[in-house]
C-alpha cells in the first residue's frame, strides 16, 4: 500500500511540475531580468526564459552598409555642462551603438556580451515597427481610415477600454485608457501584465480587462497595451501573423541582414508592443528606412505621408514640454517619439534605453542597445541624457 501511494504522490508532483514548473520558472526569470549581473545576457537571450514565434528569416538579400572612419565627439553638452561621452555610453551600460549618416556606416561597437548577431530585445522599439506595418496595411487599402473606431475590425472589444476609440487616438498613446506604466511599481499595470507574460496568458484576453479613464484624443497617457491593440487590428485585416507581415512588408524589402523573432503568448501571438528581438545592423536599417520618408532602393516601402506622419504632434497633448495634457515631456506621433527643443529629430524608444534616433536634417541614425538596470531609478534623466548624446554625435558629423 505504502509503495502504491508513493507512487500516486510521484505522478501528481511529476504532474505538478508538467503543468506549472515552466510557468514557474518563466516567473523567476522574469523576477531576476533586470538584475545588473544578468541584464545584459538576458536582453540577448530571451528566446531562453520566454515562450518565443518561430524565427523571422533574414533577407533572401541582405544589404550591407558601406563604411567610412569616423570617431565619436570626446563630449556632448548636457544639463549646462560638458560631459565625457563614453563615460555616459558606460553608465547607461551601452550593448550595441551604430551611427549611420547619408546611409554609410559611420561607427558600430559592442559591449557588455554583445556582437554584430545578437539578437537584443528592443521592448518598445517594437512599438515603431507596428506603426509601420499599420502605415501599410492603411496604403494598402486593408484599413479604411485611422478616423475609424478600432472596434469596427475588431468588435471583441466592444465592452472594454477600447470601445469606440478611434484607431488614431491608439496610435497616439491617447486612447483614454487607464494603465500604470511605472516599471519600478510591482503593482503597476505593466507588471501585472508582464507576470501574465510568465504565466502564458492571453495577450488578448488581458488587453480586454482595461477600463476607460479619460476621453479619447484628449490627453496622451504611454499605453503599451494600445500597441498590442494595434497587434491584434493588424492580424485581423491582414489575415496573417504580425510577424509574417513584418517580413513580407519590410524585413524581405530592405535586406534585413539576419532573422529575429518574438516574444508570444501559448496561443502564439505576437507581444507586439515590446517584444522584437532582432540585431542592431537590422534596427538601423529601419532607422534608415524611415530617414528615406519610408523609401528604399527606389520602393516606397512605408508609405512618405505616413512616415512624415509619425512625428508630426498634431495636436496640443502631443506637444513636447511639461504641460497637464501630458503625462510626458516628450510629445508624441504615430508610435514614435519627439523629444523637442527643437522639435526637428525624433526617436523610437523603449526602456532600459533601447533608441532608433532619426535626425533629417543631419542625415543621421543612430541605433543603441543598452541593459541599464538604473532606469526605474533615472528614467527622464537617462532619456534625455540619452538624446544629448545623439544630438552631439549628429553635430559632429554635421561640422566634419
Amino acid at each position: 500500500m505504502n509503495k502504491i501511494l508513493l507512487s500516486l504522490l510521484l505522478l501528481i508532483i511529476i504532474i505538478v511540475a508538467v503543468i506549472y514548473g515552466p510557468k514557474a520558472v518563466r516567473l523567476y526569470n522574469l523576477a531576476n531580468l533586470y538584475d545588473e549581473d544578468s541584464i545584459a545576457s538576458n536582453f540577448i537571450n530571451i528566446d531562453k526564459i520566454f515562450t518565443v514565434s518561430e524565427p523571422i528569416p533574414a533577407a533572401e538579400r541582405p544589404y550591407m552598409f558601406n563604411k567610412k572612419a569616423y570617431e565619436l565627439p570626446e563630449t556632448y553638452f548636457f544639463e549646462g555642462e560638458e560631459k565625457n561621452l563614453q563615460e555616459a555610453l558606460d553608465h547607461f551600460k551601452t550593448d550595441g551603438l551604430i551611427v549611420l549618416h547619408n546611409g554609410n556606416m559611420l561607427y558600430e561597437n559592442y559591449w557588455n556580451g554583445n556582437s554584430v548577431s545578437s539578437k537584443h530585445i528592443a521592448f518598445s522599439v517594437s512599438k515603431s515597427f507596428l506603426s509601420a506595418l499599420i502605415g501599410i496595411a492603411v496604403g494598402d487599402g486593408l484599413i479604411d481610415s485611422i478616423e475609424d473606431p478600432v472596434t469596427k475590425y475588431i468588435p471583441d472589444f466592444n465592452g472594454t477600454g477600447y470601445e469606440g476609440v478611434r484607431i488614431k487616438d491608439i496610435l497616439q498613446m491617447s486612447s483614454g485608457v487607464k494603465f500604470n506604466e511605472d516599471y519600478a511599481d510591482p503593482k503597476s499595470d505593466i507588471n501585472i501584465f508582464g507576470r501574465a507574460v510568465a504565466r502564458g496568458s492571453s495577450f488578448r484576453d488581458f488587453s480586454k480587462t482595461l477600463e476607460r479613464e479619460k476621453t479619447p484624443g484628449t490627453y496622451h497617457h504611454y499605453v503599451s497595451i494600445d500597441t498590442q491593440v494595434l497587434g491584434f487590428l493588424l492580424a485581423e485585416v491582414t489575415g496573417v501573423s504580425v510577424q509574417d507581415y513584418l517580413y513580407e512588408k519590410i524585413w524581405n524589402k530592405i535586406g534585413m541582414e539576419q532573422g529575429a523573432y518574438y516574444i508570444t503568448d501559448n496561443l502564439g501571438v505576437e507581444m507586439a508592443l515590446g517584444g522584437l528581438n532582432a540585431t542592431l545592423r537590422d534596427y538601423a536599417k529601419f532607422g534608415q528606412l524611415y530617414l528615406n520618408d519610408g523609401n528604399w532602393m527606389g520602393e516606397q516601402v512605408v508609405p512618405v505621408e505616413w512616415v512624415r506622419a509619425s512625428y508630426n504632434t498634431d495636436s496640443p497633448h502631443l506637444k513636447p514640454g511639461e504641460h497637464d495634457m501630458s503625462s510626458s515631456p516628450w510629445g508624441y506621433g504615430l508610435q514614435w517619439w519627439v523629444p523637442g527643443f527643437p522639435d526637428t529629430d525624433y526617436t523610437a524608444a523603449g526602456v532600459y534605453n533601447q533608441y532608433i534616433y532619426i535626425d533629417p536634417l543631419t542625415n543621421v541614425v543612430i541605433a543603441k542597445t543598452s541593459s541599464n538596470h538604473r532606469y526605474t531609478a533615472e528614467k527622464e534623466y537617462s532619456k534625455a541624457a540619452n538624446v544629448a548624446m545623439f544630438r552631439a554625435i549628429a553635430k559632429s558629423i554635421h561640422q566634419q
